[in-house]
Parts: structure tokens; C-alpha cells; sequence
């Protein structure tokens, strides 16, 4: 059942319809933007985490520029000291200033989650595509592999693996998350490949010649980008989760590097004597991710109009435009009387 639509998407939509009718690729394509982008900033939540998002991205890697202390200078005279003047969050046991430290972590930790989620979209858009598309024997391997990821316990694996690579570049810990996070979402594009190949636009491009490789990147892949981008947003909360859990344990980013899971860490035995130690950058973890969540389901809802939430609003909003219309009309009749 097609989900009803507001004065304001009507009018988008006609614009959209509009510009079609020209037939200019172009027009097309920012109409399409413009409509997404109208339905994303209708959402307070998503525009609300969106800018929080933006917000911690700024403060992680500006704070060098107006700090007073770097995440690994010491002050030796000031241990575990509250918030102050001084030093903004406190410090902890050996005098570290506690903001630039978070300030680092978060840095840390929103660049994790970013590479992880862009290298697992991007595997997951390749190989399910790829599966999809060719079938027979790469698909029997594809998802053979896929199957086999599936059931070994990326947490364990990850920190029997890390040990091997400490000491070395905190990419590897990113290729590590990225390598457990991209086999569902490689299943759903399979399927959808397996029904993109025999829409009459594909077809069209085999006719004409072009590589099948060409035709994934071309015409197959675009038609699903949609899915990848809320896929890469909530891929970004998970990898951060992962990331803060596997260094919790000790298994993630090592010292003298932090992030928000070795600050949590650090923290977690004073939570009651030192609490700014610990809720300081535990807080900053749950805003991160809450932000994440909330700009994933605007994008959603902002990206298919018929997902359950959206009809919800629409029904909400046409609820109230015509209480509003039906308060308004007996003043209007009694004004004209």
C-alpha cells in the first residue's frame, strides 16, 4: 500500500515529475537529491544527530588548535584533578589532561568506525554484486566464504589475531573490523543483483557490448545506493562499538594511542572516587553512536518513503493538517457571516 503523501512531498514530487519529462539526466538527479534531502532535514532526530556528528568531528580534530595541553603531555602537579580553569575535564593518575586525551580517542574512534564502514560497504557492494551478477561457480564461492565468516565469533578472532600486530599501524585493527562486518549486507545485494540483471537496462548494456564489470559499477551498483549508504551509517556505530570494545580489553588501539575504549578502560575502576575519568569519554561514546543510529533511520526514512516509520509521520502530519483545517473553518465562515 503506497504510503500518503503531504502537501510539501507532493509538491517535490511534482518538481521531480517535472524535470523527468525534460528529459535531462541531470535535472533528474539533483530533483531526486533535492526530495532526499527535504525528507532528511523534516527528521529532528536525524538532523539533531547530524549535527552533533559534524560537531565531534570538528572538536576531535581541532583541539590541538585552542588546548591548552596535548593527549600526551603530563602534569605532574595536578593528578587526578576535577574539572577546572586548568584543565577542562580533570585529569587522571599520572596527570594527563583529560580533554585532550577524549579529544584524541574520539578522534581515534570516529576514524575507525569511518574506514571500517566504508571498507565493509565496499567489499559487501562488490562481492554481492559480483555473486549476483555472474552466478554458477563465483556465486557458489562468494557465498560459500560468506557462509564461513558468518560463523566464527569476529570478537574472538580479532583479539587472538591483534597481539600478532601490535606495535604496528592501527590499520590493520580497522581491516580487522571491516573483514566481519560485510557478509549480510553482501547477501541482500546478491539478491537484489539477481533481480537487477533482468531488468531491460542491463540487458540493453550486454547488448551493446559492454563488460560485465561495467555494468556492476555502472548499472548495477548505483541502482542499490540507497541500501549501501544506511548500510556504511549503521556500519559506522558498530565498527565504533567494536573498536571501544576491543580496546577495552586491551586487544584494540594501544598505547601511548588512545581512544574511547582505552579512556573507559583506564577509568572504569574509579567511578565512584575519580567519575569523570570514566563518564567523561563513556559519554562521549553514547552521544557518538546515538548520533549515528538517529542520522541511519533519517536516511532510511528519507531514502524509502514506504518504510513503516515514514507512514507513521505522513499519517501523523496529515492528522494534524486537517485538525487544523477544521479549527480554522467555523471562524472563517463566522468572519464572513
Amino acid at each position: 500500500m503506497a504510503a500518503p503523501l503531504n502537501e510539501a512531498d507532493l509538491a517535490d514530487s511534482a518538481v521531480a515529475a517535472t524535470e523527468t519529462e525534460t528529459g535531462q539526466q541531470s535535472g533528474k538527479s539533483s530533483s531526486r537529491g533535492r526530495l532526499v534531502s527535504r525528507r532528511f532535514f523534516r527528521n529532528k532526530l536525524a538532523v539533531a544527530g547530524l549535527v552533533v556528528i559534524l560537531l565531534f568531528y570538528v572538536l576531535a580534530f581541532t583541539y590541538s588548535w585552542y588546548s591548552p595541553w596535548g593527549y600526551d603531555e603530563l602534569d605532574p602537579a595536578s593528578t587526578l584533578m576535577p574539572p577546572d580553569g586548568t584543565h577542562w575535564f580533570g585529569t587522571n593518575q599520572i596527570g594527563g589532561d583529560m580533554f585532550a586525551q577524549t579529544m584524541r580517542g574520539l578522534q581515534k574512534s570516529l576514524t575507525i568506525g569511518l574506514l571500517a564502514a566504508l571498507f565493509s560497504t565496499g567489499v559487501a557492494s562488490i562481492v554481492g554484486s559480483a555473486a549476483g551478477y555472474f552466478g554458477g561457480w563465483t556465486d557458489r564461492v562468494s557465498m560459500w566464504v560468506v557462509d564461513l565468516l558468518l560463523i566464527l565469533p569476529p570478537f574472538l578472532i580479532i583479539s587472538i589475531l591483534s597481539p600478532a600486530f601490535r606495535g604496528k599501524t592501527w590499520l590493520i585493527l580497522v581491516g580487522l573490523i571491516a573483514l566481519f562486518q560485510w557478509m549480510i549486507t553482501a547477501r541482500i545485494v546478491r539478491g537484489m543483483t539477481l533481480t537487477l540483471r533482468e531488468r531491460e537496462f542491463v540487458k540493453a548494456a550486454k547488448f551493446m557490448g559492454q563488460s560485465p564489470w561495467r555494468i556492476i559499477f555502472k548499472h548495477i551498483v548505483p541502482n542499490m545506493a540507497s541500501l549501501l549508504i544506511i548500510d556504511a551509517t549503521i556500519n559506522v556505530g558498530v565498527a565504533i562499538i567494536m573498536e571501544t570494545s576491543l580496546s577495552f580489553f586491551g586487544f584494540g588501539v594501544q598505547a601511548p594511542d588512545v581512544s574511547l575504549g582505552t579512556l573507559i578502560s583506564a577509568g572504569s575502576d574509579a567511578v565512584r572516587t575519580f567519575p569523570w575519568l570514566f563518564y567523561i569519554p563513556a559519554g562521549f561514546l553514547v552521544f557518538t553512536v546515538l548520533a549515528v543510529n538517529f542520522v541511519g533511520d533519517g536516511l532510511r526514512d528519507a531514502l524509502d518513503p514506504s518504510s513503516s516509520r515514514s507512514r507513521r509521520k505522513e499519517r501523523k502530519r496529515i492528522k494534524e493538517n486537517t485538525a487544523k483545517t477544521s479549527s480554522s473553518s467555523p471562524q472563517t465562515v463566522g468572519a464572513e457571516a
